[in-house]
């Protein structure tokens, strides 16, 4: 077995601030809804929306197998090699490059590729959770692809993934898989209370409220990590829904984390965390302390949700 000491700040790869490689964020933010889209309407619904997220894999983001007609596929971004990569279960592949090309470009390439595979599917085909939802087929405007900056990011994807997946199993309850939303453009981890939560106010730009509704459905405490839209860095996030009083007075650690009224949410800069001497230790270290304010201001039972074990070897 391979020791966790030796993953240390070398691992955690530096990220360039947002504005360097906004157009380029955006530009795949839309890729990636495409194809999520793909799983959402293939796939069976799992609560939350679980059943349509992404996955972070060794070369990129994967959608992992989805059913369609008697045999699965599965459509993969590799951000080592640069390209988009349909598999089959019946030993087919299709591949396209992935290089500067606008959202309609590659909304084209895919179906194109999809439609020569024999697999026929139908997606709205707009973006969801964004202010301007420009229809794929209509969006010229975004077509960047700087190679080294998502490069970089998914590189701190996977730091993030690895870590996030530690903390998810120190828990009993109910709790979400470690994902990657596109709708937000976000890797999240969630962990559930098992109570019933108020109906969540809906509101998010171009998404309709019974998707927000649906899963907020239950009281949560939440942790992720995005491109830091709206905080003009990469940054982790921690927020509690419903927030229960005190939680914003709560003890959170690292130091350099802080709650951010705008957001309603915990934040820590990314640089932050690949600075300290200890990354991991300092990105746990936020993730139990804001699950820690989230529980005990609003009561759970952490003596039947925590997990204070050891794992079998």
């Amino acid at each position: 077995m391979v020791s966790n000491n030796r993953i240390g700040r070398h691992s955690w790869p530096k990220i360039a601030p947002l504005d360097s490689w906004q157009d380029t964020y955006t530009t795949v933010h839309m890729w990636t809804q495409i194809v999520g889209k793909l799983r959402l309407e293939l796939a069976p619904w799992i609560n939350h929306s679980w059943g349509s997220t992404l996955y972070v894999t060794s070369t990129g983001l994967t959608t992992s197998p989805i059913p369609y007609e008697g045999f699965t596929f599965t459509v993969d971004f590799d951000f080592v090699a640069h390209k988009l990569i349909i598999t089959t279960s019946a030993g087919r592949e299709l591949v396209f490059s992935l290089e500067p090309m606008s959202v309609a470009d590659f909304y084209e390439k895919i179906f194109e590729a999809l439609g020569v595979l024999g697999i026929d599917v139908d997606i709205l085909a707009r973006p969801v959770e964004v202010p301007e939802a420009i229809p794929f087929q209509k969006n010229e405007e975004n077509a960047s692809y700087d190679d080294q900056a998502i490069r970089k990011f998914w590189l701190a994807l996977v730091q993030a993934d690895r870590v996030f997946s530690q903390f998810r199993a120190r828990y009993l309850g109910k709790c979400s898989p470690v994902h990657f939303f596109w709708g937000a453009f976000d890797l999240a981890v969630t962990r559930f209370s098992g109570r019933e939560a108020p109906t969540h106010p809906g509101g998010v730009p171009n998404c309709a409220d019974w998707v927000m509704e649906e899963a907020y459905s239950h009281e949560l405490a939440s942790a992720g990590f995005w491109p830091g839209t709206g905080l003009g860095e990469a940054a982790f996030y921690a927020y509690a829904y419903p927030e229960p009083d005190g939680y914003r007075k709560a003890d959170i650690q690292p130091a350099a984390a802080y709650f951010h009224d705008d957001l309603g949410e915990y934040v820590l800069a990314y640089s932050a965390v690949r600075n300290s001497p200890d990354p991991d230790a300092a990105l746990l270290n936020f993730l139990q302390s804001t699950y820690e304010a989230a529980a005990d201001n609003g009561g759970w039972d952490r003596e039947k949700l925590d997990f204070a074990g050891d794992y079998p070897k």
